[in-house]
């Protein structure tokens, strides 16, 4: 059956079907407005307007480029794990090194070797492998059969306070958790100024020295956590122009006979405790040929402190550096 219409209703319908002037002006406009929106570039999580892909050398010269974050990552360096935690990604970790134990949520995670079989990190399928320079030199093969599996791996090392900051933003890059990281460096600077400017009002300075390994008697290079750990805590680093053993190490020469040399003016000394040094109290301590002349031993002003939160850059250096306050502060 043919639907008849009249002149009148057909125009009707005309007009219905062409949108009003107004109509088209508001159509152009949302188009527009979504052509804006997808030319946009997107801000990263610090809202500084930044796009999320962007490109950085790693720490064993490798250029990095990231597009989106990862989310099945294994770490293969304690700090690395800890930090990762520490600022909210632990939940993409998959494994981490045999050694973990801090935070508790690491050890409870898979365990893989630098010095195993690499198939073992292939198999867990991971899209991000975390190195440190150390474990590139140790076992290249290694990481050349992650790199030939198509695994990404990035190396990581902050050798000196200046460069923790770095550190953390780029593991935070890595695993998308930048305004995390930002709210952690924020609170571990404000804390760290706080001791500082308690330090800050100490009238008579106390000389330091650290001790970092046992053989050979070793301090620590300029710029070195510890380092910066006495001066931040008001105290006078007695090997503040100790040379690092090479370019990049933490550790510098010193030996007994500087040591004995400066007996009576080394008002602390702090042992390191830890893997790089196995002197585990004061008897040992005592027990070491020379020692006796010490003023630092005779006064009772020698500590041992854990290496963990001294040497690591972790933000448990915090800790490291409370005690540290704790010693030298009056």
């Amino acid at each position: 059956m043919e639907l008849i219409l009249s002149a009148k209703v057909k125009n009707k319908l005309k007009s219905l079907r062409r949108p009003s002037p107004s109509f088209r002006l508001f159509t152009v406009v949302c188009i527009v407005l979504l052509l804006l929106s997808a030319c946009k570039r997107p801000q990263d999580a610090l809202g500084n307007g930044q796009s999320r892909a962007f490109t950085f050398t790693d720490d064993d010269d490798n250029i990095v480029k990231l597009n989106e974050p990862y989310r099945r990552i294994i770490s293969l360096y304690s700090v690395h794990t800890e930090n990762l935690f520490a600022i909210g990604a632990g939940a993409y970790l998959i494994g981490v090194q045999s050694s973990a134990a801090y935070p508790p949520e690491a050890d409870l995670l898979p365990k893989y070797t630098y010095s195993g079989d690499p198939e073992h990190v292939i198999a867990a399928n991971p899209d991000l492998v975390l190195i440190r320079p150390f474990i590139r030199r140790q076992n290249p093969g290694y990481i050349n059969e992650l790199e030939m599996a198509g695994i990404a791996v990035v190396s990581l090392y902050p050798e000196q306070f200046d460069d923790f900051d770095a550190y953390i933003r780029r593991l935070a890059a890595l695993s998308g958790r930048e305004a995390e990281a930002e709210e952690k460096l924020s609170a571990f600077h404000n804390k760290l100024a706080s001791i500082s400017a308690q330090a800050s009002n100490i009238e008579h300075k106390r000389t330091v020295f650290f001790e970092s390994t046992e053989h050979e008697l070793r301090t620590v290079a300029a710029e070195s956590l510890p380092a910066k750990a006495i001066e931040f805590a008001g105290g006078i680093n007695i090997a503040a122009g100790a040379k690092a053993l090479r370019p990049g190490s933490s550790i510098a020469p010193f030996g007994v006979e500087k040591i004995l040399e400066h007996a009576d003016e080394i008002d602390v000394y702090i042992v390191q405790q830890g893997a790089m040094n196995q002197t585990k109290n004061i008897a040992e301590f005592s027990a070491r040929p020379g020692f006796g002349a010490l003023k630092a031993l005779r006064e009772g002003h020698v500590f041992f402190i854990d290496e963990k939160i001294i040497s690591s850059p972790t933000f448990r250096y915090l800790d490291g550096l409370r005690e540290m306050a704790q010693i030298l502060l009056p």
